[in-house]
């Protein structure tokens, strides 16, 4: 028995618009994983971190803001702004 009640979704496709704004924020996100991975790295290492493993973790900082500004200069403008 399911409690759950749930109507069916007919059309959970994505749409061509869904698609196009994955694909544009895709370097962002890849961005964001680098940098994660970066701090996974840099918080395992511990005591034995490096200046290198800082390093990474800021570069991969400077990156995503680096991308996270092309982004939205490219984000096409919502039709509420006036």
């Amino acid at each position: 028995m399911n409690i759950i009640h749930l109507s069916p979704v007919e059309d959970d496709e994505p749409t061509p618009a869904d698609l196009a704004g994955i694909e544009r924020e895709w370097p962002l996100l890849a961005a964001e994983l680098e940098l994660l991975d970066a701090e996974i790295a840099f918080i395992n290492a511990g005591p034995a971190g490096s200046v290198l493993d800082r390093r990474r973790v800021r570069r991969a900082q400077r990156r995503v803001l680096e991308i996270g500004r092309e982004v939205a200069d490219h984000e096409p403008e919502s039709e509420d702004a006036a």
